[in-house]
């Protein structure tokens, strides 16, 4: 059986980069290099990187046989994908009409003054990222704040600036 050579990988001699690729590459391979997994693909892309830069977003493009604009706009499209390096904690917003309606503009600009950074940002040390969603999908429990993926329901200023306040405190 003849083996698929894919595009060149990135120069970069990081050992877990090079695994990283290693978990990309099997995923495109056990997906036939079919364009119609591209979502599943980054999803382990992201999980394998950490976050979807421009090197990895070129090497699932050639990979697939995708223009480089299609790949991006899915990962643009998708809240869940992450151009940029994430913090060691992730604190994302749902600012949806029923959150919205519920007080979540309030809660966003209170975590954007206690980490003294904008939504889609990571503070100077890398510890904490905040990001907003159009909607979570969890209007019942409105307002909703997902803390390292844990979903928060029902939360208040004081609630989120108490789940923040442990992290920067813990410093883990």
């Amino acid at each position: 059986m003849e083996s698929k050579t894919l595009t060149k990988k990135p120069q970069k001699s990081d050992k877990n980069v090079d695994k990283s690729f290693q978990i990309l590459d099997l995923t495109i391979k056990r997906n036939h290099y079919r364009q119609e997994f591209l979502i599943e693909i980054l999803h382990t892309a992201q999980e394998a990187f950490g976050y979807l830069d421009l090197d990895v977003l070129e090497y699932i493009a050639n990979a697939l046989k995708l223009p480089l604009s299609q790949v991006y706009g899915v990962a643009t499209f998708y809240n869940l994908f992450s151009l940029k390096p994430s913090g060691q904690h992730n604190c994302v917003v749902c600012l949806g009409t029923a959150c919205y309606v519920k007080g979540s503009d309030k809660l966003l600009a209170a975590l954007e003054q206690e980490l003294s950074i904008k939504s889609e940002e990571t503070t100077p040390d890398q510890h904490i990222s905040l990001r907003s969603a159009r909607c979570l999908g969890a209007c019942g429990i409105a307002p909703v704040v997902v803390f390292d993926g844990e979903v928060g329901e029902k939360q208040t200023v004081d609630n989120v600036l108490e789940k923040i306040k442990n992290w920067q405190q813990k410093g883990e």
